[in-house]
């Protein structure tokens, strides 16, 4: 497969390359969206070495390798305002979004968008850390990406590579 990135990333804003352990920690979760047959229309994602490295392991594994990304140079290193901002420019042109990027921003993204409840289990996960690979899957109920706002998330799903691989433990979070 070619490499996503080709020309775009001509003038890359990372360089850090994934580790052995973080690539197959995409390829699991990859695998694990394609068993749960969750439809992804449209990836959001950094153009930073680190995610389109990731994406060539994690598309193929999930069945999404049509998909082109849609490279962002805001994503990287991006607050969680500068991600809803990235998000609510899809508008109506998808209703499944998949976004790829990095922490904080990521992490702070989740915790914006769903309510804070001391019941939500998948909440307090990722509170704790959303490690590197994870997969957060949320329900917003909005006909428009424009309308994305906070709180108005609910968690469906939340599972890290140690969750598929226990070898994969804390390490590589």
């Amino acid at each position: 497969m070619p490499n996503r990135a080709g020309t775009r990333r001509s003038s890359a804003i990372s360089t850090v390359r994934s580790t052995p352990a973080v690539r197959r920690g995409a390829d699991l979760i990859g695998q694990w969206l394609k068993r749960q047959n969750l439809p992804v229309e449209r990836i959001l994602a950094s153009p930073a070495v680190r995610v389109t490295e990731t994406l060539d392991l994690f598309q193929p594994a999930a069945g999404l390798d049509a998909i082109e990304p849609h490279w962002d140079r805001r994503i990287y290193l991006a607050s969680a305002a500068t991600l809803i901002d990235v998000i609510r420019d899809t508008g109506r042109d998808a209703t499944h979004v998949l976004i790829a990027g990095h922490n904080p921003g990521l992490e702070d993204l989740i915790l914006e968008l769903v309510p804070d409840d001391p019941d939500d289990a998948l909440r307090a996960e990722v509170e704790e850390k959303l490690p590197t690979s994870a997969l957060a899957r949320l329900e917003i109920d909005i006909a428009d990406w424009h309308d994305l706002d906070v709180k108005r998330a609910r968690f469906v799903a939340f599972i890290r590579p140690r969750d598929l691989d226990p070898s994969l433990g804390p390490a590589i979070d």
